[in-house]
């Protein structure tokens, strides 16, 4: 069972001295968002970097952007990185967890904190309190997000409520207790992804907590709360695809993938529409040469 993890005295102070010469990298996988990276790069920056800073580096990975995102984030005092880059050495790929998956390789970081660049909300107190778990105790290796998203606001989580919690209720009932399993805003232990596979599109982050559970064990995960979250809700039409993914992936890891058909790799919409599903994964970075 993931516990919510006890915050009780924790400052930002106490965790730079928990570091005892650790790194931690605040990485923020980017796809035009432009009107949010800038203000959320300069909060982070001006809070938590500096001599006797809790943060090393603030990379952004910049997945092809077409709207200045990158030049934005830049100017706010963030490392940029295209993708591009990564691709060049490891081949093309695509999707969020792609994204994810090349942060990883960039950034130098022993805790890799990661936030999704469309959040409007975002406290340098969140990373303060994501990263106390792993430097308290080295046998977490991942910590998630748990919030409160204003339902006045737009909410949010559908497809945790529609789609994930159900999945895990019936294939891994020891995660359900997450409130927040595809949660944007986690902290991790380098060392321990760097031993699992990354699902290149949206199944990413079940993925990933069913690939650490199983490998590390349920008890080195946990969560911390951060209270309020708000970002850039999405109409639910364009929440299918990722609904289809997250499916599609707990199936996988489940053992059902033999029943799927070729077609199941497509999302089939009314009047012969369909959009490809991405479960393409990206291998240990512990393997790459």
């Amino acid at each position: 069972m993931a516990a919510i993890f006890d915050l009780t005295g924790w400052t930002r102070e106490r965790a730079v001295q928990a570091k005892a010469g650790r790194t931690i990298s605040l990485c923020i996988p980017c796809r035009d968002e432009a009107n949010t990276i800038g203000g959320l790069v300069t909060l982070a920056k001006n809070a938590l970097v500096g001599p006797n800073g809790l943060v090393d580096e603030i990379i952004v990975l910049d997945d092809r952007s077409i709207d200045g995102s990158a030049d934005v984030a830049r100017g706010a005092g963030a490392t940029v990185v295209p993708i591009s880059e990564v691709h060049e050495k490891h081949g093309e790929g695509r999707g969020k967890g792609n994204a994810l998956w090349a942060s990883l390789i960039v950034s130098k970081g022993d805790i890799v904190v990661w936030c999704d660049a469309d959040v409007t909300s975002f406290e340098p107190d969140w990373v303060t309190r994501l990263v106390a778990p792993l430097l308290l105790d080295d046998h977490n290796a991942i910590v998630k997000a748990h919030y409160h998203r204003p339902t006045e606001l737009g909410g949010g989580g559908r497809t945790t409520e529609l789609v994930a919690r159900p999945l895990l209720s019936l294939f891994y009932p020891e995660l359900a207790d997450l409130h927040q399993p595809l949660a944007g805003e986690y902290a991790v232990r380098r060392s321990a992804m760097a031993d699992i596979p990354f699902v290149q599109g949206w199944g990413v982050e079940i993925a990933m907590l069913i690939d650490v559970a199983g490998k590390f064990g349920v008890d080195t995960i946990t969560q911390v709360d951060l209270g309020v979250r708000h970002h850039r809700n999405q109409p639910l039409l364009s929440l299918a695809v990722q609904a289809a993914e997250v499916i599609a992936t707990v199936l996988d890891r489940a053992g059902a993938n033999s029943s799927f058909a070729e077609s199941a790799l497509m999302l089939h919409r009314p009047g012969g529409v369909s959009q490809p599903l991405n479960l393409k994964e990206r291998p240990p970075i512990s393997s790459l040469k």
